[in-house]
């Protein structure tokens, strides 16, 4: 995983976020255009991290997989596709068209496997009764337990991406709010004050390589110049 994530991180970056969608949001039947052409506006997946919900407008790089929806033909009407996405010749040619509209400029890689993820027991079953046994969405909720669930489509991603900002940044400030020279079990365990204060320069350092020119983060940036 260590060297995954340096494949995707340059000019001073170390740190990629992980997001999911759990279940991939799609209709029964759906083919991939369609499924995507409904997040036209935003991404389906959302971020593992603890940290506050933030949308992700751009990125670096990334890596995304999709596991479970692969349909080669779209379910366009006749004539002219809908969208672009419908036009693409198979899914991972779909995948990467819409991860280069919503992310341009980035370094992106794609990944489209036919098998979906297997939630039989012992997975834990705690989906919505809005989900078929292979983990589609319905309009409302069926007849069986959720508990039947035997397989969900699943997309995962790795993104360098502005997020992390926010993220490494915020977390700086949450280690230098309290005294840690009022823990002496702290540095007992071998912990240096001069190495922990430079350990915290290198986080501050390596969070301003997530910033850009634009989008959120700024005002944080300016709350941490102290």
């Amino acid at each position: 995983m260590m060297h995954f994530a340096d494949s995707l991180t340059f000019s001073g970056r170390k740190v990629v976020a992980a997001w999911a969608a759990l279940p991939f949001p799609a209709s029964p039947g759906s083919s991939l255009p369609d499924a995507l052409s409904a997040h036209q506006q935003d991404v389906p997946w959302k971020l593992l991290s603890s940290w506050r919900e933030q949308k992700v407008s751009c990125c670096f790089a990334q890596s995304v997989v999709l596991r479970g929806i692969c349909q080669e033909k779209a379910t366009s009407c006749p004539g002219q596709p809908r969208s672009p996405l419908h036009s693409c010749e198979s899914p991972e040619q779909v995948l990467q068209q819409f991860l280069h509209t919503q992310f341009p400029g980035a370094f992106s890689t794609s990944h489209v496997l036919q098998q979906p993820c297997d939630t039989r027991p012992p997975f834990p079953q705690f989906f919505s009764p809005l989900l078929t046994r292979q983990g589609f969405l319905l309009d409302k909720a069926q007849g069986f337990s959720s508990a039947g669930v035997e397989s969900i489509p699943v997309l995962a991603a790795l993104q360098s991406s502005p997020v992390l900002h926010s993220l490494l940044s915020g977390l700086c400030r949450e280690l230098r709010a309290p005294n840690v020279r009022r823990w002496s079990s702290f540095f007992t365990a071998g912990v240096e004050q001069d190495d922990f204060q430079e350990a915290l320069e290198e986080l501050k350092t390596l969070s301003q390589c997530y910033e850009t020119g634009f989008g959120a983060g700024g005002s944080e940036d300016e709350a941490d110049s102290d």
